[in-house]
């Protein structure tokens, strides 16, 4: 079984942009494409799930609404929130969406915890939750036994586009970030510390992480290769 994962820093990308190269990404691959862990800064763009609804929209302004076929209702994306697509193949891993979407919430809250930050989570409403204002979102989409979307993580941006809508598709529901709470700002830090926790509990037992440099052109990376027994000692 292939037990490799590539994991790819993109940097800021427009959301159209990300989302066509995911379907195209899911239909092309085969038994042997190694899954993919994408992280990504988005520009501002709302975007709303297969069952979303604009009556959670209050008003949009000058951002742009996309619809995309992820799972959930409305959220935000903007610089300075840390977004990790991942890219599996969940039948060849033995992986339910329930469990991976527990597994998400699990590695969120245990990354939250090693900053110092208690988390928790909520029934029917996924996601991780420090004092009852989310912190991070998660929506996801399967086709042909294989994953893509993924989750958010605030981490430094504003927040005060989350006031124009209803997060998640909750009236009043309040938002958080790590810079408000002591944690970490510095994204390209906490997607490490992500990828960390993710490898280990998702049990991969190799790492690739291209790093994608915008200025020199979408084909230019950084190469590392990183074991699961090298992060257990670390």
């Amino acid at each position: 079984m292939n037990h490799n994962l590539t994991v790819r820093h993109l940097g800021r990308r427009y959301y159209g942009e990300i989302y066509r190269a995911m379907k195209n990404f899911t239909d092309i691959r085969s038994q042997n494409t190694c899954d993919e862990i994408w992280l990504v800064e988005h520009h501002p763009v709302f975007t709303l799930g297969r069952r979303g609804d604009v009556k959670h929209i209050h008003d949009a302004g000058n951002i742009p609404v996309i619809h995309a076929d992820r799972g959930g209702q409305v959220t935000y994306h903007g610089p300075g929130q840390l977004v990790a697509y991942l890219l599996l193949d969940l039948q060849r891993r033995s992986l339910g969406i329930r469990s991976l979407v527990d597994l998400l919430q699990e590695s969120t809250i245990t990354l939250l915890l090693n900053y110092g930050i208690n988390s928790s989570t909520h029934a029917n409403a996924p996601g991780v939750y420090v004092n009852e204002r989310k912190i991070a979102s998660i929506g996801l989409r399967v086709r042909r036994g294989c994953c893509y979307h993924g989750m958010s993580l605030n981490v430094a941006m504003d927040l005060k586009p989350f006031k124009r809508i209803n997060p998640c598709g909750y009236a009043g529901l309040e938002v958080t970030q790590l810079i408000d709470l002591r944690g970490p700002d510095n994204l390209t830090c906490v997607a490490g510390d992500l990828v960390n926790v993710l490898q280990v509990n998702l049990e991969y037992d190799n790492i690739t992480i291209d790093d994608v440099h915008n200025d020199n052109g979408p084909n230019s990376y950084r190469t590392v290769i990183i074991s699961t027994d090298t992060l257990k000692q670390a």
